[in-house]
């Protein structure tokens, strides 16, 4: 990564600017202040800010997929500004709960690899700071802003955006379906063992799958407030488009389309072996259909309703420690690194998913066929809610649609039930 004089000049003026900011708050405010002050113009003057110098280091917890390409943005960030960067590799899984439990005792990192639905637990334990990106806000897809934004703020640099979307066997069916009837007749004339398939848990079905459907009968989890973000205290999931979609889940189920003794392994498995005709999945699941020989091509999600199938959007990206000592040096590096298009295309091409950056996602898409059809179903993908009342959501939702999908019960009746259950254990 390359980095022209103006551009190092403004870093080191602000990481100047930084360090005599923090050494006047540590003392008693008199000439230090003043000399702040007096740095601060100077360097807005664009005088002399080159011979500001940065110090100080940053510690980044990442995982090991992504070391690599931190390490050279590592490198050249110190090059730049004189700031060394200190990666420390983590267990993604481990990470969230580590960064709650460390930072608030000083020994956490200043910023961490994460994803945006970690948001609700980390704000609100008071562990994530915002992220000002400034001019370089416009520079992402809306949904990977949206998905990092939470009450109003921007809480990390997103790098990534995972969704699913439909999977078709072109050596079966050459045509993408407009209506979930229209793929399941496509499928059932093809001739293939199953016209469609869609890995479902025998207790919890899959409400992360199954949620383009539930959204193509207007029924979302929570509502939205102006900017965008949800409002836990508008539970939607139990209004008449969900009893429609119960009532669909049920018919479905009557139907044997969906299966709940069809788990994950056994979808991919059935679609890897040319046996289904269309699977619904992400992009985890493509090169081992690839590599059994089978013709992928990814179709937007068909809706079942009246409205769009969108599916839910999973943005990963980097967030800022709250408790940093070097909050500038650490934003600087998020923004102006992590989100360059350098990074953010070498991030994509070690994890094979479509880029939260705007020139880096166009770029993927152009360059393959797989990476934009996922990422085409992705920019219109709603964000997993990261408030965290979601988490008194999922247990009700997915055993109500086993129940429904099973038919143990009337489907309204479960999942009217459902929305009370969710609706007490939020309050």
């Amino acid at each position: 990564m390359s980095t022209n004089a103006t551009g190092l000049n403004r870093i080191t003026a602000v990481l100047g600017i930084s360090a005599l900011a923090l050494t006047a708050c540590g003392g008693t405010g008199g000439e230090e202040a003043a000399e702040t002050d007096d740095t601060a113009e100077s360097a807005g003057n664009g005088e002399d800010s080159a011979e500001l110098e940065a110090s100080g280091e940053l510690t980044v917890w990442v995982d090991a997929d992504r070391a690599d390409v931190l390490a050279d943005a590592a490198a050249d960030f110190e090059s730049d500004t004189g700031i060394a960067v200190n990666l420390v590799q983590q267990d993604f899984g481990e990470i969230r709960d580590q960064f709650v439990s460390q930072v608030p005792t000083g020994e956490g990192p200043d910023i961490a690899v994460g994803a945006h639905d970690w948001l609700g637990v980390l704000v609100t334990n008071g562990v994530a700071a915002p992220v000002e990106l400034g001019d370089a806000l416009g520079d992402f897809e809306d949904v990977a802003v949206e998905a990092w934004s939470y009450d109003g703020q921007v809480y990390g640099v997103p790098y990534s955006i995972e969704n699913i979307a439909l999977l078709r066997n072109a050596d079966l069916v050459d045509e993408a379906p407009e209506s979930f009837d229209e793929m399941i007749q496509l499928g059932e004339e093809s001739g293939a063992s199953y016209p469609f398939v869609v890995g479902l848990d025998p207790q919890q079905a899959d409400p992360y799958h199954l949620y383009p459907f539930q959204m193509s009968f207007g029924a979302p989890v929570f509502g939205q407030n102006e900017d965008g973000s949800y409002n836990p205290e508008e539970l939607l999931i139990g209004n008449e488009g969900g009893a429609d979609f119960a009532q669909w889940l049920s018919d479905q189920g009557d139907a044997g389309v969906l299966n709940t003794n069809i788990d994950g392994d056994l979808a991919s498995e059935t679609f890897d072996d040319g046996d289904a005709a269309f699977q619904l999945t992400g992009p985890w699941n493509v090169p081992s259909a690839l590599e059994a020989g089978i013709s992928v091509e990814v179709d937007a999600i068909p809706s079942a309703g009246d409205q769009d199938a969108q599916p839910f959007a999973g943005v990963q990206g980097f967030f800022l420690s709250a408790q940093s000592e070097n909050t500038l040096a650490a934003t600087t590096f998020l923004v102006d690194y992590i989100g360059s298009a350098e990074v953010q295309t070498a991030l994509y091409e070690v994890g094979g998913r479509a880029p939260a950056l705007s020139e880096s996602f166009e770029s993927a898409l152009s360059d393959d066929d797989i990476v934009a059809g996922f990422g085409e179903v992705g920019a219109e993908a709603v964000p997993m809610p990261s408030v965290p009342e979601m988490g008194a959501v999922w247990d009700f939702w997915g055993a109500s649609q086993t129940a429904i999908i099973n038919g143990e019960g009337d489907p309204v009746t479960l999942w009217e039930q459902m929305a009370d259950d969710i609706d007490g254990a939020i309050e």
